[in-house]
């Protein structure tokens, strides 16, 4: 887990300096015009009703979700006794949103303007807080649920599924025009890493303290 946590954060580097040299700049503007009607930018390809979707599923990423979700999910854990787990949950999540803030400030990409923005947005571009918070946020909930479980076709199942979550929300943010494909790449690379990194610390806390989940294959002594 911590060398996918390590490649995670190799890959960010990279697409952050070719962010910054501007050799991100062609295929950004390439993927963001081909969602986009020829000759009519401010139309998005596809069915009138997926711009729609878009806007939901967009949601699910957001500053007001991310933080109903994350104390409803530690509400959760401190309710079944998962302190380790509860900490380490807030922790990441919180110095998630605190480092994607910093990234944004000292970074200052400018929004695409290649085609209009079909969402409201107000602070800077890379990395994409959407895509970053949102893979932090939901990959660490699926890899802290599939512990839980005895079988591997079920642990499979809850991390594929939160996975898609965190790449439909960033796939979202380029539909709507208002992030960079770079900027989305970068933030799925890091929030990646970022959830791989915490969802460790948080299962050798429980692993120390004696008060995780039983393992799959392991037996409990009953006195």
């Amino acid at each position: 887990m911590l060398l996918l946590a390590v490649a995670g954060v190799v890959g960010f580097v990279h697409v952050t300096s070719e962010m910054l040299e501007g050799e991100a700049a062609g295929p950004d503007r390439f993927i963001l015009l081909a969602l986009r009607t020829p000759g009519h930018p401010e139309t998005p390809i596809g069915p009138a009703w997926l711009l729609q979707s878009a806007m939901d599923v967009s949601a699910l990423g957001g500053f007001t979700f991310i933080w109903l979700f994350t104390l409803a999910t530690l509400g959760f854990l401190l309710l079944i006794r998962r302190w380790a787990a509860a900490g380490v949950f807030f922790v990441a999540i919180a110095g998630a949103s605190a480092l994607n803030a910093v990234l944004k400030f000292g970074l200052h990409r400018a929004r695409p303007e290649v085609v209009p923005h079909l969402a409201e947005v107000s602070n800077a571009s890379f990395p994409s807080g959407h895509a970053m918070i949102s893979a932090a946020t939901y990959m660490t909930v699926g890899a802290l649920l599939a512990q839980t479980q005895p079988s591997p076709l079920v642990r499979t199942y809850l991390v594929s599924l939160f996975v898609v979550l965190a790449l439909m929300i960033g796939v979202s943010r380029l539909y709507l025009g208002v992030h960079w494909p770079s900027d989305v790449l970068a933030g799925w690379f890091l929030g990646g890493a970022w959830a791989l990194l915490f969802w460790t610390i948080a299962r050798h806390a429980e692993r120390t303290m004696g008060v995780g989940p039983t393992e799959p294959g392991t037996s409990v002594e009953v006195n």
